[in-house]
């Protein structure tokens, strides 16, 4: 080979090699300059895991919330139980009150028709003391009678049966009892049986 061919031979691959050096660096450079595809913010990687969700942590996250929905609903069982065992209590309470209150009336009615002359009597005494006693445990209880004699007609309290036209009162006032009302705790059992005046 003639010396010219060798130094074309070798211009060649100088020119070959560094041909190939630029491709590399470009390469590189293009590697480099490529982003990662790895999430960026917080956000992301968060987002990337849950989609990658465990099918244990599923479960657990299923299991996890039928737990709270169960207690939730034993919670609102119990609350409502309570609540019906307090009405039952109140309603039976009631009951017995509405059975008691003539027993009431009738002691009334006997202690008013005592005679003057037997006021005094041992008789006449023990029974004024059992109707007390009667009342007082009512009391005790939460029964109270109501107001009626002098007072406002209200309809939430009070029962009209009769009206009198009567210049004593003023308007709608009422002027005769016939049959005492009573409450227990904040509600009527019985409503007063009343005269109204004007």
């Amino acid at each position: 080979m003639s010396e010219e061919k060798k130094k074309d031979v070798t211009e060649e691959a100088k020119e070959t090699k560094t041909e190939e050096t630029k491709a590399e660096t470009v390469q590189e450079e293009i590697i480099e300059e490529a982003p990662e595809k790895t999430p960026e913010t917080e956000k992301e990687r968060k987002e990337a895991k849950k989609d990658k969700k465990d099918p244990k942590d599923a479960q657990i996250e299923d299991l996890t919330d039928r737990l709270r929905r169960t207690m939730a609903e034993f919670d609102n069982f119990r609350k409502r139980t309570e609540k019906e065992k307090s009405a039952m209590f109140e309603i039976g309470a009631k009951d017995i009150i509405e059975r008691i209150l003539p027993v009431i009336d009738n002691f009334e009615r006997g202690l008013a028709s005592i005679p003057e002359d037997a006021k005094g009597s041992a008789f006449a005494n023990g029974m004024e003391m059992i109707y007390k006693q009667l009342l007082k445990n009512l009391e005790d209880a939460g029964v109270k009678p109501i107001e009626a004699l002098g007072q406002p007609f209200d309809p939430n309290f009070h029962n009209a049966v009769m009206h009198i036209e009567d210049e004593k009162f003023g308007e709608n006032i009422i002027s005769q009892e016939l049959q005492k009302g009573y409450m227990y705790r904040d509600s009527v059992v019985r409503h007063s049986m009343v005269q109204v005046a004007n």
